[in-house]
Order: structure tokens, then sequence, then C-alpha cells
């Protein structure tokens, strides 16, 4: 063999080991190794029905292992690998052979190409261009009110309002909000690091430029809190994580910037859940103000718990897979999952590049548009951001559009909406793709294990707060082929044009938490605002006699940079509408919850 063979030599040993690892029961390729009673008894603890299948599955695990060795990757335990080898051949394989299949072709070159691009502009700053502004409605008569907790619960278009016409000022405003997060805290845990020097100063900034005849627009003064994965100047960014609960990312996030230009004020680092998953992070497990005996979900946890327990008047969070739509339909507020590439992410924690998505938590869909407006942009460190020429909200004639609601609809938003002069008419999204949750968990699962390589090899997953489905999602990831990534993406983009071939209305609503209409909406783009529409009383509520209540909401989702459409479809459905101005019981815990009770928890999903 001739030295110019031997890559090819070792990439054909290579798919060997790779492959035979994955195959059950594959006698011929097996790896006898002597098996320990303690692999022995592991292995038996995995569901192995009897003792051959056992050792089937410790010769998988052995050849797995012999797999690893060669690609620098042999770190995991021997029940660690046991765990890999039994995920892939139950998850992996079966979503491997669905996508192959779904994109098989001789010439694939030529059908169903990858969403995946290549940048090649040097030049990031041409990308600058800022497109028209929003054009906000002017509120009259808006006056203080006389208590706080009225002053808490106003929208930011209201308390901006105030502070135009100074009958409150930004310092003001955030003594009240950071007494609220300091009050309530305790019972929700959802802050993570109080902001307060800070916050004074940009107040005071606030209301300096203001005394000057400077007024910056709707955000001027009005404080708020960031979702710990955004990065702030000499405070901490723990990202959730025990691993990281002292990191400080001494660089100013773009999304902080935007709202700093903007004249916000930042009161808190707000919770996420541990390495943005779930509601579980270092310091417990962020509450639900709507009903305490249940937990945020996530893992915009934070987010979602302060801004419905009037604790902040809006705030960031960030979606992958469920973290904005979940929490906002849990604690029951108005949230914004914008359209792909809407708000630049320097600076954020990062899941999956070609999934993560930041956007607001409000008191209504006016304030998201407002903070939409402020946020967005052409971030030129972020190569997927873009300056989107979205329409103004404020001006969509929504007589004029046709608006599709599933058959999972909240039917009080459709009578609204007919109400209001929309046409309304039944609808269903059509496409051919059956793995939809497969194609989303290859494409998360890899990106991520791309960033937290090393954490992985140091053996932190080990000391990972939410010891569930996660760390070894992370860990099957290593058993994924290059190949089978690209051809995952390659399905992508065979769902995204088969949505948009059935997306025959300007909108439609639906069920904002159905785990395939998450999945589905994040692998194409596609906006959507969480609207609360109502609560019901909760099953066998405590003795105490509280108003614990879950909430209802919808979804209303748009194509691709139209979230002007749903922006707007909801602000008409709210101007007629209570439910979004509801607050919830938390001054009324009851005599039994000091302190709180231990709840068995749920089982849980992975929302990011």
């Amino acid at each position: 063999m001739s030295s110019s063979d031997l890559p090819l030599a070792w990439t054909r040993f290579f798919v060997f080991m790779f492959f035979s690892s994955l195959s059950v029961g594959s006698s011929s390729a097996s790896v006898s190794q002597p098996h320990s009673n303690n692999n022995t008894s592991t292995c038996t603890k995995m569901d192995s029905k009897n003792t051959t299948e056992c050792s089937e599955k410790l010769k998988e695990s052995a050849r797995l292992g012999s797999a690893f060795k060669l690609l620098d990757s042999n770190f995991f335990s021997e029940r660690k690998v046991l765990e890999i080898a039994k995920g892939a051949t139950e998850f992996t394989v079966p979503i491997i052979k669905a996508n192959r299949k779904l994109v098989a072709s001789k010439n694939g070159g030529l059908h169903n190409p990858s969403v995946l691009i290549f940048y090649s502009d040097w030049d990031r700053e041409q990308a600058q261009g800022m497109s028209k502004r929003f054009i906000y409605p002017s509120l009259l008569n808006v006056q203080r009110p006389k208590n706080e907790e009225d002053i808490a619960f106003m929208t930011v278009l209201e308390l901006g309002t105030l502070i135009k016409t100074k009958q409150i000022t930004s310092q003001e405003l955030t003594r009240i909000f950071l007494r609220r997060l300091k009050r309530y805290n305790p019972v929700l845990k959802a802050v993570v690091t109080y902001t307060e020097e800070l916050a004074y100063k940009q107040a005071k900034e606030a209301d300096e430029l203001l005394a000057q005849g400077k007024y910056l627009g709707p955000l001027h003064g009005i404080p708020y809190g960031l979702k710990d994965i955004v990065a702030v100047p000499q405070y901490k960014t723990t990202w959730g994580s025990t691993t990281f609960k002292n990191q400080v990312l001494n660089m100013e996030a773009w999304v902080y910037k935007r709202l700093k230009s903007a004249g916000a004020v930042l009161v808190a680092k707000l919770v996420t859940g541990s390495l943005a998953y779930d509601d579980i992070w270092f310091g417990g497990r962020t509450r639900n103000p709507w009903n305490i005996e249940e937990f945020s979900t996530g893992s915009s946890a934070g987010p979602a718990a302060c801004t419905s327990a009037g604790m902040v008047p809006f705030a960031i969070g960030s979606e992958t897979a469920g973290s904005i739509t979940y929490p906002a339909s849990r604690c029951g507020v108005t949230a914004l999952r914008p359209t792909f590439g809407t708000v630049g992410r320097t600076g954020v924690m990062s899941i999956a590049e070609s999934l993560d998505k930041l956007g607001p938590f409000c008191r209504s869909a006016a304030d998201c548009a407002i903070v939409l407006d402020a946020i967005r942009g052409k971030d030129p460190d972020d190569l997927s951001s873009k300056d989107i020429p979205f329409g103004d909200p404020f001006s969509v004639d929504i007589k004029k559009l046709t608006v599709g609601y599933l058959e999972d609809a909240e039917m009080e938003v459709v009578k609204v909406l007919v109400a209001k002069g929309v046409n309304m008419v039944p609808f269903k999204l059509n496409y051919t793709v059956e793995s939809v949750q497969g194609i989303l968990n290859f494409t998360m699962d890899v990106e991520m294990l791309a960033h937290f390589d090393e954490w992985q090899r140091s053996g932190q997953d080990d000391v990972y707060e939410a010891q569930d489905q996660w760390p070894l999602e992370l860990r099957r990831s290593r058993v994924i082929p290059a190949v089978d990534y690209v051809q995952a993406q390659r399905a992508r983009g065979k769902l995204i044009r088969e949505v948009k071939e059935s997306f025959t209305v300007d909108a439609f609503i639906g069920n904002a938490t159905d785990w395939e209409k998450v999945c589905l909406g994040n692998l194409v783009g596609l906006p959507v605002i969480v609207v609360p529409t109502g609560l019901k009383n909760i099953s066998n509520p405590p003795s105490s006699g509280t108003r614990r209540r879950t909430t209802i909401n919808t979804g209303i989702y748009a194509p691709p940079n139209h979230d002007h459409i749903a922006l707007a479809l909801s602000m008409a459905y709210q101007s007629v509408t209570v439910h979004h101005k509801q607050r919830p019981p938390i001054d009324d815990l009851g005599p039994n919850d000091t302190p709180l009770p231990q709840f068995s928890s749920p089982p849980r999903r992975l929302h990011l």
C-alpha cells in the first residue's frame, strides 16, 4: 500500500468500526472482550431482558468504545458507552434512516439542497442598513396610579408616557421594580443577579437626558430583565449552571447594547434553566406565579415568571425549541418568538446557531412590538442576523387579511377576530416530512455539542443540575455521522419548501405549545406570538382557598419576515379583551406555603 492510500484506508477502517458499533446483534463484527460482573449488572439495570441480550449489548458497547478511541473520544465511562449504544439503536439510527429515505437520490445535489449556507463577505459593515422604525400610538390621559402595585402592572407604553410627561422618574420606577424583585424572588426563584448599581446609574442618566429635552423613545428609563445567557460587563453570566456560576464575560451582548441605546434600564439577570434547558438551575427551580405548585417551564423561566408577577415591565428571553412559547404559556404572559435572524446574538450563549432566537416577554402585544423594534437589526458579528424590512404592526389593516385556524385553535380568538373584520378560514398545514422532531433533535444536539465539546470531555456533564435526558442526548450526538447531520438539513429544507407551499393564508392560529408545531416552527423559522386567552381553575385546589389558576393561551403564527402580521392580529384581539391584564395571586400564597411544600417533579420535556 502506498502512502497516498493510507488516508483512504483509515477512512474505510473508521466507517467499518463506526457502523459496526451501531448494528444490533452483528456477531460477525463482534469484538470479544471480557465482561465484568459490574458491567453485567449495569447492563441488566438498563432494561436488558436476559443474559444473552445483555452480552450482545456489552459487545456493541465494546465496539462503540473502540470507535470512540479512534476518534479521540474515549473519555466516557463503560456505563455511559452502554447508554450511548442503547440510545443510538433506539433513537439515532431510526432517525438517520428516515432522513436518508426522505432525501434519497442518486443525483442528490439537484434535489433537496441543505439549508446550510456559506457566508464569504468580509465587509460586514456594508450590511448595517436600518429599516424604517415603527410608528407608535400616542396615549392620552395616562395618569400615575396611587399605589405601586398598579404601577407595576402598567404596560411599557403606559410607563413610557408617565416618564415622558414627567409624572414619574426612571429612578422611581427602578426602585419600585427592584423592591418587587426582592420581595417575590424568594418564592419564585426567578432572579440570578440584581444589577442594582448599574440600574440606578442607567436610570439617573435617563432622567438627566429627559431634563435636557432628549427623549430616546418609549423604552426611555424603563426597567427590564435579561435571561442570564446574555453577557453584561462586570456581572456574572452563569448560564444557570454550577460549572459557570462564577463566570464573568466582560463584553456587551448586542441585544444589551441595543436596549441601552434605547434608554432601557437593566435591573436583573433572570433565571435560565441550566445551559438553557428547562427551569432547573443551580439555585433551585423557578415557579409559576399563577400557581406556585407548578414550575414555570423553561428555559426562559425567569423572564416569564418575572414579567407575569409584575417584577419587571418586560424581559428578554431566548428560544431554540420552546423556551419562549412554553414558559410564556405557563406563566400567562404575551411573548414573541420572532423570525430567525431578527435579533443579533453576539454575546449570548449558543445552543444551535441555526435555531437560536431572542425575543421579548411583555404585558401586551403592543409592548412586544415596541421592544422588537428596539432590538431588531443587523448584528455585524452574527452572520445569521439581518435587517428585516418589517411592515409597521401599528398600521396593518387586518380587514384585508385571511387568517387560518387549526383544529386546536382557541375559538374565542377566532370569534373576536371575525368581529374585528378578519376573514377567518379553517386551515391545515400539509407536509410529508414525518421526522420533524428527529430533525430538530439532530440539529440541536450536534450544534450544541460542538460548543460544549470540552465541557463534556472534562466530565462536567456529571454535575449537570438536571440529570435526565439532556446530558445523554449530547453524548449520543457523538455517534451522528457528519453526512447524516447534513442529510437532516436537507430534510429540513424539504420541510421548509412544503410548509411554504402549504402556507396559503396571511397567518394562522393554533396551540402554541403543541410539540410538533414547536419543532416545525423553529425548523422553518416561523414567528409566533403567545397570547393569553383566559384562565381555568386548577384541579384539587389547596384548602387555603387561594386564587391559583391555570392559564389558557393561543399562538398566532405568521410566515418568516411577517412578524408584524402576527403582532397586528394579537393587538386587535387584546384591544377588546382583558385576559392579558389579569394579575397572578402572588400576594395570596396561602398559610401552608411558607416554606413551600416539596412537590414531585412531573415528567419533563426538552425546552430550550
